[in-house]
C-alpha cells in the first residue's frame, strides 16, 4: 500500500533571492523544485502539493490598484485574488510536473484544485489584523483608501510607508478535503490549498461567503495533511535543517527531535515569527494530531537521510 505525503512548497519554490518574479524565473524554479519530488515517487509515496502565494497575490493587488487608478476597473476582493493566484501558480506546478513525469516515463495524472478553507468569522484575528498585503502608501493616501474601502492600514516598521493589513485567522476545515483524498488515493498528484486556501466563512444562513483575510500556508497545509490522514508532512524552505541559536556562534542543527522538544524550543523563542516559527508550529500541529512525522528541509534534500530535520511524536 502506498504512503501519502503532503508537500508544502516554500516561497523559494517559485521565487528566489533578488529575482523580480518573471514567469520565466518562476517556471525555472518550479521545475527545479518539482524535480526533487521524483524522490518521493520512487519511495512509493502518493503526493499532495500545497504552496504559498505571498509575492504573487501581492502583485495581483498592485494590478488591482493600477487598473482602478488608470481605467477604473473595479478592485477584486482578497478572496478572489487568492483564487486567482491558486489558478496561476497551480498551472505552473501542474505543467512542470506533467513534463517531468513524461520525461521520466512515469504514468500519473496531475490536477489542480481551487480550494476553499473554512475560517471562523468570530476569530479574534479579525479584531486585530496584522498581515500586511499590497502596496506601500503615503499616510494621506492610506487615510483616503481606509475611508473609501473600510480598510485598515499600519505604518511599516521600516518606515517604507503605510500598508493595508488583513486578518490571518486559523483554518478550521479544508472544504475540498474529500475530493483531495479521493483523487490522491487513485494515484493522482493533487495541487491544493494554494496560498493557505481561499478564506470563507458560513453566514447566519449557513451559506459560504468569502472574506478579506490571508490564511497561513503552513497551518492550512498541516490541517489538510491531518484531514486526509497523510503519513508524512514535508515543509520545504530555503535551508536543509532547522536550527537553534540561529546565526549565533553556538548555532546547532536539529536532526530528529520529538514534538515536546520542538514545542519547548518554539516557546523559548528559538524560531523567528516571520520565517521558521510558523513552519515548526505547523509541524507540531500535524504530529500532535496523529501524524507520523514532519520533515522540514529544502527541496534538494528530500529523500536524503540525515540531510533534514524530522519532528516525530516520541
Amino acid at each position: 500500500m502506498k504512503k501519502l505525503a503532503v508537500v508544502a512548497f516554500g516561497g523559494n519554490a517559485l521565487l528566489r533571492g533578488n529575482e523580480i518574479g518573471t514567469i520565466q524565473q518562476q517556471e525555472k524554479n518550479t521545475y527545479e523544485t518539482c524535480l526533487n519530488l521524483l524522490e518521493l515517487l520512487a519511495d512509493d509515496f502518493n503526493i499532495v502539493i500545497t504552496h504559498g502565494n505571498g509575492p504573487q497575490v501581492g502583485n495581483i493587488l498592485l494590478r488591482n490598484e493600477a487598473g482602478y487608478n488608470q481605467y477604473k476597473i473595479p478592485r477584486m476582493p482578497l478572496d478572489i485574488c487568492v483564487a486567482d493566484s491558486q489558478g496561476g501558480i497551480g498551472y505552473m506546478i501542474e505543467r512542470q510536473m506533467i513534463n517531468l513525469l513524461a520525461a521520466n516515463k512515469i504514468r500519473k495524472n496531475v490536477v489542480t484544485l481551487v480550494t476553499q478553507v473554512l475560517v471562523d468569522d468570530k476569530d479574534s484575528a479579525f479584531e486585530t489584523p496584522t498581515k500586511p498585503v499590497g502596496a506601500f502608501y503615503l499616510k494621506e493616501e492610506a487615510e483616503l483608501l481606509a475611508r473609501a474601502n473600510n480598510w485598515i492600514f499600519k505604518e511599516d516598521p521600516r518606515k517604507r510607508g503605510w500598508r493595508r493589513v488583513v486578518a490571518s485567522p486559523k483554518p478550521k476545515d479544508i472544504l475540498n478535503k474529500k475530493i483531495v483524498k479521493d483523487l490522491v488515493k487513485k494515484g493522482n498528484i493533487v495541487i491544493a490549498s494554494g496560498g493557505g486556501g481561499i478564506p470563507v466563512y458560513r453566514d447566519k444562513n449557513k451559506m459560504l461567503q468569502g472574506v478579506d483575510a490571508v490564511i497561513d500556508k503552513d497551518s492550512a497545509s498541516a490541517l489538510l495533511a491531518r484531514e486526509i490522514s497523510a503519513d508524512a508532512f514535508f515543509i520545504l524552505t530555503d535551508v536543509p535543517k532547522v536550527y537553534i541559536n540561529f546565526n549565533k556562534p553556538n548555532q546547532q542543527a536539529l536532526d530528529v527531535i520529538n514534538v515536546d522538544d520542538a514545542q519547548k524550543y518554539f516557546d523559548a523563542g528559538e524560531f523567528a515569527a516571520g520565517s521558521m516559527g510558523p513552519k515548526v508550529l505547523a509541524a507540531i500541529d500535524f504530529v500532535r494530531n496523529g501524524g507520523k512525522e514532519t520533515i522540514i528541509t529544502d527541496a534538494a534534500s528530500i529523500g536524503k537521510e540525515g540531510m533534514f530535520t524530522k519532528i516525530v511524536a516520541i
